[in-house]
């Protein structure tokens, strides 16, 4: 046996050599990542903030466009979006050799993602469907024939899926192939059905889709400038290059822009009606309470020399406190998920598509829990549970046919003039 003469510590063993298992997620490098690649240490920080600002100018002119073009178009952007995210998350965890070995599985995964898509999206879009096609007979009765049997459509869908995938099923493929499954409809569950919320977010005004959207984007980018120039320490062990100084002040800038943006943008209609079909025209409509202004005197509140003595607030900034302090404080956890999930697959980005981004995976993950909280906040605390004139309306021209319509118009009529003669 041979010994080192400094140390006195065997060099050879004569025996077998044992060695200590090593954990897959080394906790000594995870803390050398924190120390090491802080924004404020990065030495090419600046030509990466260059071409990430460069790629989000380009994001945000198109997402303005869009946004004036309406409703639809806006729908059409989440799509495609789902459809890059799907394609990204597909690719995951493809494996080239098993692939060539299951032709038409990778078919397979799009059969389920665009089955869950129309079910989904009959579900929402329902209503405004039929409002579309109610002056044409003909379009009116196949769109109603369409929307009572929705359900039974998509199940099958599935089933077909279903049978399919069994078919398919191959002698020492299976793991792969349950692995696939289990794959897809995680992504469904998880990325697609939480991000078409924001559809129905649109449908009940812009403002319930812009706002959320620009809330995360406006904590993106706070966090990034203020860890870039004050970060010092690391706030979470997933995300290295996350630091408390970004995290606090993305926050308060968040929160300050949610009562601010709320303000401009509930003052105009395009952004505060309701579409109530998929048309693309102008809206007027009267925008309810929430969207009316309300004067409050500053009156001893503030000094003489101040110039404003009276304030203009909207009810709906209230509300908007709540959606910026959820999209500061807890949408940053779907961050911190999806960078614990990378890591898991030891990846950077979910993708490549935008310079300085990454994916569109990268830039969607706090999206779609604000997509969710938006939706169940305006379900829960903006619309009201009263049952409308529209509402009715809308339930007759979707479950009765034209005939019983007519029957009903007329029954209708008879009960109102009963009344009427009756009182005089």
């Amino acid at each position: 046996m041979e010994k080192d003469g400094n140390t006195g510590i065997p060099l050879v063993s004569s025996g077998r050599v044992r060695h200590r298992k090593r954990s897959n997620e080394d906790v000594t490098d995870d803390s050398k990542a924190n120390e090491g690649h802080l924004l404020v240490d990065d030495r090419n920080k600046y030509k990466s903030m260059l071409i990430r600002t460069y790629s989000s100018i380009w994001m945000i002119g198109g997402f303005v466009l869009i946004i004036y073009m309406g409703h639809l178009y806006i729908t059409a952007l989440v799509v495609v979006l789902q459809i890059f995210m799907a394609k990204e998350l597909f690719n995951l965890l493809r494996k080239a050799h098993e692939d060539r070995r299951l032709p038409g599985f990778r078919l397979l995964n799009w059969h389920f993602f665009f089955t869950a898509m129309f079910f989904v999206y009959g579900r929402i879009l329902s209503q405004q469907l039929v409002n579309t096609v109610t002056s044409v007979k003909l379009q009116h009765h196949l769109v109603s024939c369409l929307i009572k049997y929705h359900m039974v459509i998509c199940y099958s869908l599935y089933i077909v899926g279903f049978i399919w995938f069994i078919l398919t099923l191959k002698k020492k493929m299976y793991k792969y192939q349950f692995g696939q499954f289990a794959w897809t409809h995680m992504i469904l569950f998880v990325v697609f059905a939480q991000s078409a919320l924001a559809v129905a977010n649109i449908f009940e005004g812009i403002f319930w889709f812009l706002l959320p959207v620009t809330l995360i984007a406006i904590d993106d980018i706070a966090a990034y400038f203020f860890g870039f120039f004050f970060g010092r320490t690391p706030l979470i062990k997933l995300s290295p290059k996350k630091t408390w100084e970004g995290f606090i002040g993305a926050s308060v800038a968040t929160i300050i822009s949610a009562f601010v943006l709320a303000n401009l943008m509930g003052r105009f209609q395009w952004f505060t009606c309701p579409r109530k079909d998929l048309s693309t025209g102008w809206l007027h409509c009267d925008p309810g309470p929430l969207f009316k202004p309300e004067n409050f005197t500053l009156a001893g509140w503030v000094p003489q020399w101040f110039p404003w003595k009276e304030v203009s607030i909207l009810p709906v900034q209230w509300h908007a406190l709540f959606l910026g302090l959820f999209a500061s404080i807890i949408a940053p956890f779907g961050g911190f998920f999806a960078s614990g999930f990378k890591r898991a697959f030891k990846i950077k980005d979910f993708g490549d598509s935008i310079p300085g981004h990454g994916g569109i995976t990268d830039r969607m993950d706090c999206q779609m829990v604000m997509a969710v909280f938006a939706y169940i906040y305006h379900q829960s605390f903006i619309v009201s549970r009263s049952v409308s004139v529209e509402t009715i309306l809308d339930q007759i021209l979707i479950n009765l046919t034209f005939e019983e319509q007519q029957a009903l118009y007329t029954k209708l009529g008879e009960i109102l003039q009963g009344r009427l003669f009756g009182s005089s």
